[in-house]
């Protein structure tokens, strides 16, 4: 697979492709030689599509994909304008919890399930929080974290109960996968889940809090 970052002007919010390396009966070539050509398009998926300009077409195209997907991890304006011009452009599905998105009917997807768009393998988490809707997607060693969770801070809530109740989803669904992955937020710098569980700002004064112990030198 092939990750391709594309930043959202609108927002300045993330937005990631991801894409087969070869068609999926093409065999991988020997080091200096050309792949076999094959009958079978170049697939990706598309997650978070904050904004289209030229550039995140250019990606599509230039790469000769075939759009299998549109994944959505919220459905806050920044991170789903994009939708709109995509899915006047391809024939392809939106894939979220909300039924529909930017006035588009999106395939919902439920907390837990794991589901196949062209050769991806994507399992969905809920995490409510950030926005009821909120979503992570697990592809691989890849996490698509949207706004739940940044590079060394959680999410912003409306409310500490909100709050609360995303700390708990993500330590119980999210954390606690085994090993390390590559995390790629909605915003900011991209990061890992062994960083994340180690020096994660808001994570660690939710975990300090509940344990009544002190917290950069202030007891609460």
């Amino acid at each position: 697979m092939k990750l391709f970052f594309h930043h959202c002007s609108q927002g300045f919010s993330n937005c990631y492709v991801l894409g087969t390396d070869f068609p999926p009966d093409a065999p991988s070539p020997v080091p200096g030689s050309k792949p076999k050509e094959s009958s079978l398009p170049k697939e990706a998926i598309i997650i978070d599509p904050g904004n289209m300009d030229s550039n995140l077409l250019n990606l599509i195209e230039k790469n000769d994909y075939t759009l299998k997907g549109i994944l959505v991890t919220h459905d806050h304006l920044h991170h789903v304008r994009g939708v709109i011009t995509l899915m006047r452009i391809y024939n392809t599905k939106v894939y979220a919890i909300n039924p529909v998105v930017c006035g588009y009917p999106a395939t919902i997807v439920r907390d837990g399930e794991k589901i196949s768009i062209g050769p991806f393998k994507v399992e969905v988490f809920s995490i409510p929080g950030h926005s009821a809707d909120s979503a992570v997607y697990k592809i691989d060693r890849f996490l698509f974290t949207g706004d739940v969770m940044n590079a060394g801070l959680m999410g912003n809530t409306g409310s500490s109960y909100a709050a609360a109740n995303q700390v708990s989803a993500l330590r119980k669904k999210i954390l606690s996968l085994p090993g390390d992955y590559k995390i790629f937020p909605g915003h900011g710098p991209p990061s890992s889940l062994e960083a994340e569980r180690r020096f994660n700002l808001d994570l660690n004064f939710f975990e300090h809090r509940k344990n009544r112990r002190p917290f950069l030198g202030i007891e609460l």
